[in-house]
């Protein structure tokens, strides 16, 4: 399983996430490429919410296609070209992650591989087997 790692000597984290998970015992370790605001019919959606949100349900079917969910992602890194659409990322994040708190990055860059994306995320999960 994985534990939480938030060390009393360390500033509590500032968002839904833990400064550190620690993965223990037989286990399979699934990372996720990161998935962009592209629907299964192969269409970049419009704007940062629709992409956002399509880039999450992206990384939730990979996890449950490796027989995961949400409660398994161990660390997260988030890639964002406006830092103005943070407060909405966090909504969004919010209803894919749960009570999830995986280790996160966030980064605001200035443009990703295509100049029409304005989200991507990516993961790392584990599973005790």
């Amino acid at each position: 399983m994985h534990q939480r790692i938030v060390p009393g000597n360390v500033a509590a984290p500032a968002g839904a996430y833990s400064h550190g998970i620690s993965t223990h015992g037989p286990s399979t370790c699934l990372h996720v490429a990161g998935q962009i605001g592209v629907t299964p019919e192969g269409r970049l959606l419009e704007g940062f919410e629709a992409q956002a949100d399509q880039a999450w349900k992206n990384l939730v079917a990979v996890l449950q296609a490796a027989g995961m969910d949400a409660s398994h992602l161990v660390k997260v890194t988030t890639y964002l070209t406006r830092a103005a659409d943070l407060p909405r990322l966090n909504a969004i994040r919010s209803m894919y992650l749960g009570s999830a708190r995986p280790a996160s990055t966030l980064v605001v860059v200035a443009a990703l591989a295509h100049p029409d994306w304005c989200f991507e995320v990516e993961a790392t999960a584990f599973r005790q087997d």
